[in-house]
């Protein structure tokens, strides 16, 4: 059985190389056609001359959309380990390095900066973890690329939209390999609708504190965070709960329905202390991820706070971190 596997193992990869190489040839001939494209969209043709010139198909970038290897945490040891008493500490350290601008930004845009802070550290470990990758390359890659296409594309255009328009500098996109930039992983659309120069100095600078903090707070303000309010909270869960309630997917949260139809189901309930027109939906991340889980524990009851994170990331335990150290930061500020 080993043999096999290894033999269907060197197959596999020997054609994925083949189509790696066979893709890096026609790379060229697709990056003219895209190059039309973007003239079409209003891109000057100096601009795309200039900041496309140095983009090279990466393989590497589809290896990581294609294969990464599946490793799958269970949610407890998931968030401990993005919320640690270090994870606070550093937070506390950006804070006290920043009080000024970040108390700034916490009255204007209406976001509680623990929660900017947990998100800052969860995201890129507080600006540590920016990404190394040429954006533009990686961009132009998965655009060429037929799996997301349309998605990558738009990506694309965008930030040549905003190269061409003087916001950002193409010459410090680097970042993730999926095109995310900045101390909080922005997407071009995002830096495009949400991005703000809040130091006023003509250039969008998300590595930057000042630009990178106002940003992600309007972003977070502007898809409707209701400041003080809570994510989520941890419940335990009757058998007799009716399945449809329980939800794996972070795609959306199904089947919410207010607190008093569903209290009966929560042993832990009497605890809560929830309004019983609260509406509220359930979610047990571990039933889909890990083999053999079990289908009522851990279980959270989820508020409309904890689904907008959920906008920010498409991940149940995201979510939770983000939620548990934004806590963790509060109680120690």
């Amino acid at each position: 059985m080993k043999k096999i596997y290894k033999i269907l193992l060197i197959f596999f990869y020997i054609t994925f190389l083949s189509n790696v190489y066979a893709a890096d040839e026609s790379f060229d001939i697709w990056l003219k056609s895209f190059k039309k494209l973007a003239i079409k969209n209003g891109i000057s043709e100096q601009t795309f001359n200039i900041s496309m010139s140095k983009v090279k198909f990466n393989p590497k970038v589809i290896e990581y959309d294609r294969f990464q290897p599946e490793f799958y945490e269970d949610t407890k040891t998931y968030i401990s380990k993005r919320t640690s008493s270090k994870k606070v500490k550093n937070a506390i350290k950006i804070y006290k390095q920043n009080k000024k601008l970040i108390d700034q930004v916490e009255k204007e845009f209406l976001v509680e900066k623990e929660l900017l802070l947990a998100l800052m550290g969860i995201e890129t470990n507080f600006g540590k973890y920016l990404g190394k990758m040429d954006i533009l390359s990686s961009l132009a890659t998965l655009s060429y690329d037929k799996r997301r296409r349309d998605f990558f594309t738009s990506e694309l255009i965008t930030i040549l939209q905003l190269i061409d328009q003087g916001i950002i500098d193409y010459n410090i996109l680097y970042g993730s390999w999926a095109g995310a930039f900045g101390n909080f992983q922005f997407m071009p659309s995002t830096i495009k609708s949400y991005a703000i120069d809040y130091d006023n100095n003509s250039v969008i600078q998300l590595k930057e504190i000042e630009d990178s903090f106002a940003s992600a707070a309007n972003y977070i303000n502007k898809i409707g965070w209701k400041k003080n309010n809570t994510c989520f909270k941890s419940a335990k869960l009757s058998n007799k709960i009716p399945k449809k309630y329980l939800n794996t997917s972070a795609r959306k949260i199904k089947n919410k329905t207010s607190y008093n139809k569903i209290k009966k189901y929560i042993l832990n309930n009497e605890k809560l202390k929830l309004s019983d027109k609260v509406i509220i939906g359930v979610i047990t991340p571990d039933k889909d991820i890990i083999p053999d889980a079990e289908n009522l524990a851990p279980a959270y009851l989820t508020f409309d706070n904890y689904e907008l994170i959920l906008k920010w990331n498409r991940s149940l335990r995201f979510a939770l971190a983000v939620c548990t150290l934004k806590d963790k930061i509060s109680n120690e500020l």
